[in-house]
């Protein structure tokens, strides 16, 4: 018998909720996909408390989206990274950046990140599709800059957080 109620339903919704439903997950796959691979960046910019960021990290290696790899043996450090199960979030992550850029800021605030497709050379959008060529987007076949405001966000982030160390 299967002990979550999610594991009983066909809802692919459902089951993928119980592995990325909730706000810490999502914001530490958020970091992966920026290539913050280590536990400390990955904890100041999601702003979860060590336990939280621990405990997501833990499940989602579980679930098979990321992966531990050694970057320092004394003292033992890791860094995480994204599976292929992990990389095939990225249009969800895309999906949620679309909607909240467009539901959830006021257009005056501009985008946080402006995604160039490097096929064409121009302005991705919001996806799924470029906005300049019609042509799918892929990660792999994007860059993200992120705008200077932005930017300027997650550095006073950054420091914050190496102030209380």
């Amino acid at each position: 018998m299967k002990d979550n109620a999610a594991d009983q339903t066909l809802c692919p919704v459902a089951r993928a909720e119980t592995v990325v439903g909730d706000r810490w997950t999502v914001l530490v796959l958020r970091e992966l996909f920026a290539r913050n691979h280590r536990f400390e960046e990955i904890q100041a910019q999601s702003g979860g408390t060590p336990q939280m960021i621990t405990a997501r990290l833990k499940k989602l290696e579980a679930d098979g989206l990321v992966t531990r790899r050694v970057y320092n043996k004394r003292p033992l450090r890791h860094e995480y990274h994204l599976t292929e199960k992990g990389e095939a979030f990225f249009p969800v992550l895309m999906a949620l950046r679309a909607w909240g850029e467009t539901w959830c800021k006021s257009p005056k605030e501009g985008r946080a990140v402006n995604y160039i497709h490097l096929r064409c050379g121009e302005s991705a959008g919001l996806g799924p599709v470029c906005e300049s060529c019609g042509e799918p987007v892929r990660r792999a076949d994007m860059v993200g800059k992120r705008t200077p405001k932005y930017q300027r966000e997650r550095d006073a982030r950054w420091e914050a957080f190496k102030a209380t160390r």
